[in-house]
């Protein structure tokens, strides 16, 4: 199986031919993948099964937010099909957060499992439509300090919440980041996004990237190149 990678793939396909095309291109020396909603809704484990026939480790992002015991029984699915990571929302709160961990303690490998804090589409106009009256920060931080009160493994946030996120946990916890543009991308639907190297000098333990390898012209050598200036960073 591969190594565990600070860069991962996201494979934001609709269908399993084209996801299949990306991932003939992509060297596992140099990343892991991610499976989100839609390419999961439409192909379902019989991605997962191909991915690791590949040598690929594989992110699970669903982001299950649900009552507790439908997270607890979701999570335990998930990691039976042998992921490295899989994700809930954190502000599910901590009962939800527990039986998460429940959920996936029930498998023979357990797979990292980290919480989303606040969405890297979202913004302090975003969070007042919901009814949050704390700041972005604020809320960030509360909801990464109930994920790691809670015995998770880390957060998804974006990278530029590291500068008041990082000194605040202990050095395994871990902070996966999407919202990862090169220089001279757009930023799309990303509103908080920084560039790889950015990233990891702010304390990244982990690229979600997108967009600026799956559109590249050439995306295996724009992940070689990135998988080169970050290691060099």
């Amino acid at each position: 199986m591969a190594a565990d990678h600070k860069i991962t793939v996201a494979l934001d396909y609709a269908n399993l031919t084209d996801a299949k095309s990306l991932v003939s291109q992509l060297n596992p020396d140099y990343c892991n993948l991610k499976v989100g909603k839609e390419l999961f809704t439409a192909t379902g484990p019989a991605l997962i099964e191909y991915l690791h026939s590949k040598n690929f480790k594989v992110f699970l992002d669903l982001k299950f937010h649900d009552i507790p015991t439908t997270v607890k029984k979701a999570c335990e699915a998930a990691s039976h099909l042998g992921v490295w990571m899989i994700n809930v929302h954190a502000s599910g709160g901590s009962m939800m957060l527990e039986a998460a961990l429940e959920g996936i303690n029930k498998a023979k490998q357990s797979p990292l499992l980290i919480a989303v804090t606040v969405l890297t589409s979202m913004e302090q106009k975003t969070l007042e439509e919901i009814g949050v009256s704390k700041n972005l920060e604020e809320q960030v931080l509360r909801l990464a300090k109930l994920t790691e009160k809670c015995g998770l493994n880390g957060i998804v946030c974006s990278a530029k919440d590291l500068s008041f996120l990082k000194n605040q946990f202990n050095s395994s916890f871990l902070f996966v980041t999407p919202g990862i543009r090169m220089m001279d991308d757009a930023a799309n639907d990303q509103i908080r996004t920084m560039t790889p190297s950015e990233a990891i000098k702010a304390g990244s333990s982990h690229l979600v990237i997108g967009r600026p390898i799956t559109q590249s012209e050439n995306p295996s050598k724009t992940l070689e190149k990135i998988y080169l200036e970050i290691n060099q960073s």
